[in-house]
């Protein structure tokens, strides 16, 4: 097995934390796949409620750590037995040098194959004196190995802050696993929806198969109304395309995709009318031009 094509998956009646760790992080964890790649992509056609989109060019990609850090499962629920109010919970961030360089090694790699070479590391490590001063220490090491590499180091309030008001600046942001979850819905909802955003949780190693899926949940609210918005999940087939060296055919799917945004055939999320099926139409029309 090569990759794994993952959906949304969930229902109503299964709590959250349940569907995560019996399942994704499960497959995650278990075939460590340690590089989770979040592009944010401002497609044409889709209004963005980030009002520098009309006339700059915004493209970034979030790197984030997808071993270790605050889900890595450590903790518990104790004294229970103490009655109502008694109980006590207990929940470990966890990282180790080898797990920071390799991710960081990614991100700066990645960021020689961009446009602009830069690598903003997301920290906060004023607060978090321990873990994040270790991540603070590798990035400064690793980047001494890539100079001619930009380099920024920012509190994750901060960057949250920078996604908004000055995103032109930004090109790789490379994360722990909880800032980068976080900072990288926050990158798809400023490009116009949760919808849009695709993702490749990478084994770079290849010694297990990746998984290339969706950020959006499973909506189960709208399951079965032909509602959705399909173009995530298309995006991140396009990822698995370039996974199995295939970037030709992967252009051409995102070529697709941009042709039928400007089109305007876009799904109620990013403020059409179309419906799933409409969609997913148009993109086997572009796709065959």
């Amino acid at each position: 097995m090569a990759a794994i094509y993952f959906g949304a998956v969930g229902r109503p009646t299964v709590p959250d934390h349940i569907s995560l760790w019996g399942l994704r992080l499960k497959i995650c964890q278990s075939f460590d796949q340690w590089a989770n790649v979040r592009p944010v992509h401002f497609l044409p056609g889709v209004v963005s409620p980030l009002r520098k989109a009309d006339d700059t060019e915004l493209d970034r990609v979030v790197v984030r750590k997808n071993s270790e850090g605050e889900y890595a499962g450590l903790g518990g629920r104790n004294l229970g037995g103490r009655g109502p109010g008694g109980e006590v919970a207990v929940h470990s961030a966890l990282f180790t040098e080898v797990g920071c360089e390799r991710i960081m090694r990614f991100a700066f790699d990645l960021a020689r194959t961009r446009d602009r070479r830069k690598v903003s590391s997301v920290t906060k490590s004023n607060a978090q004196q321990y873990g994040m001063v270790l991540w603070d220490d590798v990035f400064k090491r690793v980047a001494a190995d890539y100079p001619d590499v930009e380099t920024e180091s920012v509190l994750v309030d901060a960057m949250s802050a920078k996604f908004v008001l000055k995103p032109e600046d930004l090109s790789v942001v490379v994360a722990s696993n909880l800032n980068a979850d976080i900072l990288s819905d926050l990158g798809s909802a400023l490009a116009g929806s949760l919808g849009l955003a695709a993702s490749a949780n990478l084994n770079p190693e290849r010694r297990y198969p990746s998984m290339f899926e969706p950020v959006h949940g499973s909506a189960p609210d709208i399951a079965g109304q032909d509602l959705a918005n399909p173009i995530g999940a298309v995006g991140s087939a396009a990822l698995m395309l370039e996974h199995f060296g295939l970037p030709e055919q992967a252009a051409r799917l995102n070529k697709a995709i941009e042709a039928t945004t400007s089109a305007g055939v876009l799904t109620r999320d990013v403020g059409g009318n179309a419906s799933t099926e409409d969609v997913v139409k148009a993109l086997i029309e572009a796709l065959n031009t």
